[in-house]
C-alpha cells in the first residue's frame, strides 16, 4: 500500500498549487501516461506473450484432432518358394502370389465432430486464459501507475512545503531578532524541515520501489527509467457505473467466466463422445492380389471393434458426468465471486468519489480560508506559530485526503475494469 506524505505539524502553500518545474519531455521513455505502459507491456510482457502462443497452440490442435487415422499398407509376399521350385525372393512378380492391403480406420457417425467441437471450446478456453492474464497485467498497471502519481505528487508538496519552511524561518528570525517572536518559532521551523527532508527520502525510497516494479510487469530492467507521470485516467460518472449495467457485461465478458464457459461447453462434448463410444468404431480396407506381373483379384474388408468391455465404458461416462458437473459448480462459484467482487468495488470507487467532492468543494476551501486567517494573525502578533502550524495541519490533511481518495478511485477502477476484461 502506497504511503500518503504524512507531516505532523507542518506548513504547505495554500494559495499556489502549482507542481514544481516540469522535467524535460522524455517522448521515447514509457510512463507518461497509462495508455504507453499498456502498448509497451502488451508487446514485452513475456507471461502474457506465451500465454498467447499457448491459446494459438490450442487452436492448431483443432485440426488434427478431428482429422482421419493415416491408411495403413500391408503387403504380403506368399509362396516365396512356389512350393520348393525356386530359392526364396522378394520380387512379387515371382512368388506364388501378392497381397496388398490399404486399410483406414473410421470412427462411429459424429464422434470426429464431437473431437473437433470439444477441442475448439479447449481452445477457446485457452484463449480466455490470455485474456484473463492481459486483464490482471493492465489491472496492476494501472494501478502502479496511480501509486506512483501519487508518490511523486507527494513529493511535490513535500518539496512545496520544504520551501516555504525555509522561508518562514527566515521570516522568524526577523521576527526574533526585533522582539516579535520567541526563539522556539525558529527552532520548530528547523525541526519541521528536517522532518520534511526525511519524510521526502522515504518518499524516494517508496518511488524507486514502485518504478522497479513497474518495470517488472514491462519486463525491462529494474533500473530502467520512466516518465514522469502526467495526469490520472478519468474516473467514468456514476450512471456508467451502475451495478445493473455492469452486472450484464461481467457475465458476458468477464475472461475467467468466458474460460469457464468453454469448459462447461467442452465437458458437455466430452460427455457425449463417451455415450457414443457405446458403438463400435470400423476399419475398411482394399486389397487387390497379384500373380505374375498381373492383378488378378480384388478383396474389400470390413473390421468391426466389439464394444464389450461395458464396465470401462460406464466408469468413462460416469467420469464426463462428474467432470461436467464439477465445471458447473466451478463456474457458479466463480460467478459468485466476481459478482461480489464488482459490487464492492463500486461501492469503494461511489465511496472515493463522494469523499474526494467533499473534500474539494468545502474541506479544502474552508482550511484554505482558515490558514489565511491564520497566517495574517501570525503576522500581526495575535497568534502564536502553533496556531498557524494547526491550521496549515488541516489543510495539509485536506490536500493529501483528496490526493488519497483519487488514487482509491484509480485502483477501484482497474479492479472493476478487470473483472470486464475491458475499459470503460
Amino acid at each position: 500500500m502506497i504511503r500518503i506524505l504524512r507531516l505532523p505539524g507542518c506548513l504547505l502553500v495554500a494559495l499556489t498549487g502549482l507542481w514544481g518545474a516540469a522535467a524535460p519531455a522524455q517522448d521515447t521513455l514509457p510512463g507518461a501516461g497509462v495508455e504507453s505502459l499498456l502498448e509497451y507491456a502488451r508487446a514485452h510482457n513475456p507471461e502474457y506473450s506465451a500465454l498467447r502462443l499457448e491459446a494459438d497452440a490450442a487452436a492448431e490442435r483443432v485440426t488434427p484432432v478431428a482429422a482421419l487415422a493415416d491408411p495403413r499398407l500391408r503387403v504380403e509376399l506368399r509362396d516365396i518358394t512356389r512350393f520348393g521350385e525356386q530359392s526364396p525372393t522378394l520380387a512379387p512378380s515371382r512368388v506364388g502370389s501378392t497381397r496388398y492391403l490399404l486399410t483406414q480406420d473410421v470412427p462411429w457417425f459424429g464422434k470426429r465432430g464431437l473431437k473437433r467441437q470439444a477441442a475448439e471450446l479447449d481452445a477457446e478456453g485457452a484463449r480466455g486464459q490470455a485474456m484473463g492474464s492481459w486483464a490482471e497485467l493492465a489491472a496492476r498497471i494501472k494501478s502502479a501507475y496511480a501509486q506512483l502519481y501519487s508518490v511523486y505528487r507527494s513529493e511535490q508538496y513535500g518539496r512545496e512545503v520544504l520551501d516555504l519552511m525555509e522561508r518562514l524561518e527566515r521570516v522568524a528570525r526577523v521576527r526574533y531578532a526585533g522582539g516579535l517572536a520567541v526563539q522556539q518559532d525558529v527552532v520548530r521551523a528547523q525541526v519541521e524541515q528536517t522532518g520534511m527532508r526525511a519524510e521526502l527520502i522515504a518518499l524516494e525510497n517508496e518511488r524507486l520501489q514502485l518504478q522497479a516494479r513497474m518495470n517488472a510487469l514491462l519486463a525491462r530492467p529494474a533500473d530502467a527509467q520512466l516518465a514522469e507521470p502526467d495526469q490520472l485516467r478519468p474516473v467514468p460518472p456514476p450512471a456508467q457505473l451502475e451495478y445493473a449495467t455492469l452486472e450484464a457485461r461481467v457475465r458476458a465478458r468477464n475472461p475467467r467466466l468466458f474460460t469457464e464457459r468453454a469448459r462447461i461447453g467442452s465437458a458437455k462434448k466430452n460427455r457425449e463422445l463417451a455415450y457414443r463410444n457405446r458403438y463400435p468404431d470400423f476399419t475398411l480396407g482394399v486389397s487387390p492380389i497379384q500373380y505374375g506381373n498381373a492383378i488378378e483379384e480384388w478383396e474389400l474388408m470390413v473390421e468391426l471393434n466389439l464394444p464389450f468391455q461395458q464396465a470401462s465404458r460406464r466408469a468413462q461416462e460416469r467420469e464426463s458426468e462428474a467432470t461436467l458437473s464439477a465445471a458447473r459448480a466451478r463456474a457458479e462459484a466463480l460467478s459468485n465471486q466476481v459478482l461480489g467482487e464488482l459490487a464492492e468495488h463500486l461501492a469503494g470507487i461511489e465511496a472515493a468519489r463522494r469523499t474526494e467532492s467533499l473534500i474539494a468543494g468545502s474541506l479544502l476551501p474552508q482550511a484554505e480560508l482558515g490558514f489565511r486567517a491564520a497566517l495574517a494573525g501570525y503576522e500581526t502578533g495575535k497568534i502564536d506559530f502553533a496556531t498557524l502550524l494547526d491550521a496549515q495541519r488541516q489543510i495539509l490533511q485536506a490536500r493529501l485526503g483528496r490526493l488519497k481518495a483519487e488514487l482509491e478511485m484509480q485502483v477501484r477502477l482497474a479492479e472493476i475494469e478487470r473483472l470486464l476484461g475491458d475499459d470503460l
